[in-house]
């Protein structure tokens, strides 16, 4: 991640204690169980902040789903958790209509999507009706049914999970849905270090993960206060240019056959915000606009043809491009 050696004599003009412990201290709680994904979970904490959904991908058993429990078990609010199949209806995420007999009316029943934190377990297992569901709840936090319009309840977090190796029986995520995923975060194997850590704790363990060991740390009141500091963050118009040219350039780019939307500089933007608050800057640098700008582009680009035949991927299109940018000075 963005490891910066803090400057002694910089004085943040924001107070960013609170927003630094609080990092801290879901860092802490993830790492009790999680072992070295410090950039999966650093991610995670900047969308938390930052106020954007994120897609998880890797392959089966690299703990996917379990840091996004871990990441909900933090923060104090309503937790749901979806599994995706293909016989899933848009009414299992979203809810229904059911005829109350005894006052002869219709009642609205929520679905699982009226949660704080949603955990969506393999989300390209489901057809794109019911994908469409989320669309309108993970854009305008809000579901409407049957003509009436329900405000989901905030802080409004969608996690998603899916594996990139086994197409079998998966639906390709419209580019409209990987829009609205301010992250598409890739969890690789750990290494040979790491993984003797993961079996030493499991066996120490009792071969039990006890998710109840992680305590909350944040509430919803204090997440919306870290975020509008979030979102009070300096950024110099030179770095809003420079945000400007590098999705500019997926545009404009031979092996992209569709480059990214304004929303991903919005996105870029806000997600480097929370990127230097979490390094104790109450502004923006290159390297915070660096740092957040793979994950931020990488799923909503697509390569062209000849581009694929040649195993190229769009994360490395992407971080080639970024280099090509000039950094402001």
């Amino acid at each position: 991640m963005n490891e910066q050696t803090p400057n002694p004599f910089f004085q943040s003009r924001l107070p960013l204690a609170d927003l630094q412990q609080a990092v801290a201290d879901v860092r802490a709680e993830i790492g009790r169980i999680i072992v070295g994904q410090d950039r999966v979970v650093d991610l995670l904490i900047c969308a938390l902040l930052a106020d954007g959904h994120v897609l998880l991908e890797g392959v089966p058993g690299v703990a996917k789903t379990l840091t996004a429990k871990l990441l909900a078990r933090t923060v104090s609010v309503g937790f749901s958790r979806i599994q995706f199949t293909p016989d899933l209806m848009p009414s299992d995420v979203t809810g229904t209509s059911v005829y109350n007999v005894k006052t002869q009316e219709f009642e609205f029943r929520r679905g699982p999507i009226f949660s704080n934190i949603v955990l969506i377990d393999e989300i390209n297992r489901a057809p794109a009706k019911t994908q469409s569901a989320l669309f309108e709840a993970m854009e305008e936090r809000q579901v409407t049914i049957d003509g009436h319009t329900y405000i989901l309840e905030r802080p409004f977090l969608v996690v998603a999970t899916q594996n990139p190796v086994e197409q079998e029986g998966t639906y390709r995520l419209p580019e409209a849905q990987l829009d609205r995923f301010l992250f598409k975060i890739e969890i690789d194997y750990p290494s040979l270090e790491h993984e003797t850590r993961i079996i030493a704790d499991f066996h120490n363990r009792k071969n039990v993960i006890d998710l109840n060991s992680v305590r909350h740390v944040l509430s919803a009141q204090q997440l919306q206060s870290l975020r509008e500091k979030v979102f009070g963050l300096h950024v110099e118009p030179n770095l809003i240019h420079y945000i400007a040219q590098i999705v500019n350039r997926t545009r404009n780019n031979s092996s992209l056959y569709l480059g990214a939307s304004p929303r991903a500089s919005l996105a870029i933007l806000t997600a480097s915000k929370a990127m230097a608050a979490m390094q104790g800057r109450d502004f923006v640098t290159p390297d915070d606009i660096r740092t957040v700008a793979v994950p931020v582009l990488q799923h909503r680009v697509m390569l062209t043809p000849e581009k694929e035949m040649e195993g190229s991927t769009a994360r490395e299109v992407v971080m080639q491009l970024i280099q090509q940018v000039e950094i402001p000075r």
